[in-house]
């Protein structure tokens, strides 16, 4: 999706550019995951893998009744779905913390310097443990850069979309699940 810019256009006309170039986003769809999929349930390291390479996730939630669409779940449940998807990012994250916790704590026998690794490394896993994504840790500049090299799924920024009805995107906003 290329995405317009009123500075990028004001640029063009000032140099009398030949050509005008604007960022683009590009969009990768990936399935669903289900409950268990930090597990391999379903396809869920596969996808999680595919996750793994984004700079952010776009979640789009279903919001909509419709007796020809199965819901993996068998229901509607905005909240629900979220709170899954949540879950098996933290789970997911879990794991690349607890091999890595152990490799870095092995290498710390002869280089006590990476103390201070392992420590931010169990802090991030204790926080994870308590059911919050890495996203909503309070961490120094620095802090914040290693966690960020770790691509960790829960720390990638996330935003919602709820997916409704064509009659509902119409309407005035009275969709019980939005």
């Amino acid at each position: 999706v290329t995405v317009p810019d009123e500075r990028v256009k004001k640029l063009h006309e000032i140099y009398n550019s030949k050509r005008t170039i604007y960022t683009t986003i590009e969009f990768c769809d990936i399935a669903g995951l289900v409950k268990g999929a930090s597990k391999g349930e379903g396809l869920g390291n596969k996808f999680l893998g595919h996750i793994r390479e984004v700079a952010a996730i776009v979640h789009v939630v279903r919001c909509f009744e419709n007796d020809n669409i199965v819901h993996v779940d068998g229901k509607i449940d905005p909240l629900s779905d979220i709170e899954t998807i949540n879950t098996e990012l933290i789970l997911s994250d879990m794991e690349v913390l607890e091999r890595r916790i152990g490799k870095t704590a092995k290498n710390l026998k002869g280089d006590k310097s990476l103390q201070k690794e392992v420590d931010l490394l169990n802090r991030v896993n204790d926080f994870l443990a308590s059911g919050k994504s890495a996203r909503a840790m309070e961490l120094t500049e620095e802090e914040a850069d290693f966690v960020k090299s770790l691509d960790l799924l829960s720390y990638k920024p996330i935003i919602y979309v709820a997916n409704v009805s064509e009659d509902d995107a119409a309407d005035d906003g009275s969709n019980e699940y939005v």
